[in-house]
């Protein structure tokens, strides 16, 4: 991966309020701003699925699409629209762009065992990045696209540079601080929509057991780029316990 892009799902603090900020200042007002995120999410879909190529099994797209479009109906804003593919791949893996397209891999569901309330969690974990900014913020945080998001038309530039970056930079982690985030919105998001919160330490606690277990699994990219199992455990039991007391 280019240097000039390494590393930037790690960067937090001033420079997302930045680019948050930069990005406003050019699309105007928030639903100007969710309008034109979704334009740059459209063109990086079109990448995707040219690069990845859709895995259009039925049942797993059914699936994936009655609990995103349950999770949906329970965000605040109505001017967010979020869609939901499989892409082709063997390794676990999930992924959302600006705009609401969110990504996952057939191996991801079957890690989750197709439970709906551990596939629930992922899709609105992925949904948080989407809605907290993360997912935005991550791509305009660089000079040269920001500089370039002035000078010439939104639909197209991002496609072109996804060509050159690779969907790795996609799959790279966002820092801690940012996942922990997403955790906390997925696992309000799932209760919101009458999904077992739980599930989400139910899932994360099978998968702890199983990467530690030398030549059982192979978590792929996904897993291993977000903070560790115990440490995410620790986070979520915390909230739920504060919405029990």
């Amino acid at each position: 991966m280019s240097g000039l892009f390494y590393n930037l799902g790690k960067k937090v603090g001033p420079k997302v309020r930045k680019a948050k900020w930069f990005w406003q200042s050019i699309a105007g007002t928030e639903a100007d701003a969710i309008k034109v995120e979704h334009e740059v999410g459209l063109d990086l879909a079109r990448e995707i699925r040219r690069q990845l190529g859709l895995d259009q099994e039925p049942q797993t797209e059914r699936i994936l699409n009655e609990i995103g479009n349950r999770l949906t109906a329970c965000v605040t804003s109505k001017s967010r629209k979020f869609s939901f593919e499989t892409v082709k791949g063997t390794e676990p893996n999930a992924f959302a762009l600006p705009g609401g397209f969110i990504f996952v891999t057939r191996s991801l569901m079957e890690l989750c065992r197709y439970n709906q309330d551990e596939v629930a969690f992922i899709l609105g974990h992925e949904m948080g990045h989407v809605i907290r900014g993360h997912a935005m913020a991550r791509i305009i945080r660089n000079s040269a696209i920001a500089t370039a998001s002035r000078a010439a038309p939104i639909r197209g530039l991002f496609a072109g540079w996804l060509r050159k970056v690779g969907v790795q930079f996609l799959e790279s982690a966002y820092s801690q601080d940012l996942e922990s985030e997403a955790d906390k919105f997925g696992v309000r998001l799932v209760a919101a929509a009458g999904y077992d919160s739980g599930a989400s330490v139910q899932l994360l606690s099978r998968l702890a057991k199983l990467s530690s277990s030398t030549g059982k699994l192979d978590l792929g990219s996904y897993f291993s780029s977000h903070p560790p199992f115990n440490i995410r455990i620790q986070n979520i039991n915390h909230l739920l316990r504060k919405w029990s007391s």
